[in-house]
């Protein structure tokens, strides 16, 4: 196979002035209280439509043709917003426009363009010519560059490690810096440890592809400093402490953290934000060797923490330190990192609930009213510090495996933030970065999580 580029999606919105035929979105309600045109109205019943969520009937047109469509939104629409996605597959090709009341057409807009992603790079799909017209009131550049970011985090994380490994990932990495001239430049092999970064070069340092730390520089200094700092784990077998199979099925995806803050740092870019931009990677893949690390090794991390490796699977936090340690070197104003970090993080909040910890309330706040307006959900955790006496360890500053399995995403959000002392603001986000169910927007595979809702904070910051 080629190396990865991020390809170019077929057309999804329609051409300004474009002849465009209606789907009708409508609720149960909608059908009883006559909104619709009295014929439309019996063909509906006729047909057994009964405006379920996602339900979907064409209307007869003139000689044998389609005049449009039905389209379910469901008694309460709030609790599906991207249920248009949908549409892109069940609707026949040409161009097609929404009429409904309570519709926002920006937000079905998205919804239809998250729901016609495929991840064909493997197998030829085929692809209809299906269009949606936007309404004059919605941005649709910023539309697109979210369907862009998106898209990208999917695909990063879909490809299999054989393609997708820490040399791959450095080449995807320099081609998004390239394409917006950004600066971008990489610490790799035994370069991590003459320039101080120990814990990358540790963990990645059995693997045939070497361990090392992406850089990307973006922006104008002066403006609002933003740091983003991505997991990428390009596969973890859990070192030593291997994992069983049944784990180890999906650990393509342990560089989920990096795929959304690429993708992220896209939107950023694409925005012309006015925003001082960092992005870092540490790209390893934590393998078996006779020079892996092991259980009960020590390290001295780039913070001059020390730490006691009690169990080699927990490797992420370890290639994060470092790298957040280096961000806090030059204060940003705001630092995010994002991670497929725990398990605990899934068994408390389930596999579609990004959960999110931070200190700073106000962060907090405009996180939650992001969440809510992009339909991009995400959950507040807290950051205990009655757990923080956890990591400590008898032999080294603190350990990257607390014992007694309790309160896991705590206890990994509170070793990072032994590295983060100076940056004015941070938060740490525990993602699954994968769906594993088919929704009507995203199938089954790579998903990115919160970045929408990211963008929105960091556009108001840019803003200000």
């Amino acid at each position: 196979m080629t190396p990865y580029q991020h390809t170019v999606r077929p057309v999804l919105f329609s051409q300004k002035g474009a002849t465009t035929r209606p789907v009708h979105a409508v609720t149960p309600a909608d059908l009883e209280n006559g909104r619709l045109d009295a014929a439309v109205t019996d063909w509906a019943k006729a047909a057994g439509f009964k405006a379920e969520a996602g339900a979907f009937t064409l209307l007869p047109g003139k000689n044998g043709g389609v005049a449009g469509a039905l389209f379910g939104l469901g008694k309460n629409p709030s609790e599906q917003p991207f249920v248009a996605g949908k549409l892109s597959k069940l609707l026949p090709p040409g161009d097609w426009h929404v009429e409904g009341e309570g519709v926002s057409p920006e937000q079905f807009a998205l919804g239809f363009g998250l729901g016609s992603y495929c991840f064909s790079r493997y197998k030829t799909e085929k692809s209809k010519d299906v269009r949606l017209a936007i309404g004059a009131s919605a941005d649709a550049a910023d539309l697109e560059r979210q369907l862009a970011s998106v898209f990208l985090a999917r695909d990063l994380v879909n490809i299999p490690t054989n393609e997708m490994g820490p040399d791959e990932l450095d080449a995807a990495f320099r081609a998004l810096g390239a394409h917006y001239g950004a600066t971008v430049t990489t610490i790799v092999g035994d370069d991590l440890l003459t320039q101080n970064f120990p814990l990358i070069h540790t963990v990645g340092r059995a693997s045939a592809s070497q361990p090392r730390l992406l850089e990307m520089r973006w922006g104008k200094k002066g403006d609002p400093r933003v740091t983003l700092v991505g997991k990428g784990v390009c596969f973890d077998t859990g070192g030593l402490d291997i994992k069983g199979a049944a784990n180890m099925a999906l650990m393509k995806k342990d560089m989920g953290g990096a795929a959304n803050v690429m993708g992220l740092a896209l939107m950023i870019m694409d925005a012309g934000l006015a925003i001082d931009l960092q992005v870092l990677v540490p790209a390893v893949e934590n393998s078996i060797s006779s020079n892996a690390f092991r259980p009960g090794d020590i390290y001295k991390s780039r913070k001059g923490i020390t730490v006691q490796i009690d169990n080699t699977d927990a490797e992420g936090r370890l290639v994060l330190a470092d790298a957040l340690a280096y961000a806090d070197e030059t204060p940003p104003d705001l630092l995010i990192d994002m991670a497929t970090l725990t398990g605990a993080a899934r068994v408390a909040l389930g596999t579609e609930l990004a959960p999110y910890f931070t200190d700073d309330e106000d962060l907090s706040t405009r996180l939650t009213a992001a969440a809510g307006s992009q339909a991009d959900p995400m959950w507040r955790l807290p950051l205990w510090m009655g757990y923080d006496k956890d990591i400590r360890s008898r032999a080294a500053d603190i350990t990257n495996a607390p014992s007694g399995g309790m309160a896991g995403a705590i206890t990994a959000a509170l070793f990072l933030k032994r590295f983060v002392t100076a940056a004015k603001s941070w938060v740490h986000f525990d993602i699954y970065a994968w769906v594993a169910a088919d929704k009507p927007h995203a199938s089954v595979g790579g998903e990115a999580f919160a970045i929408r809702a990211l963008y929105k904070v960091i556009k108001d910051m840019a803003a200000r």
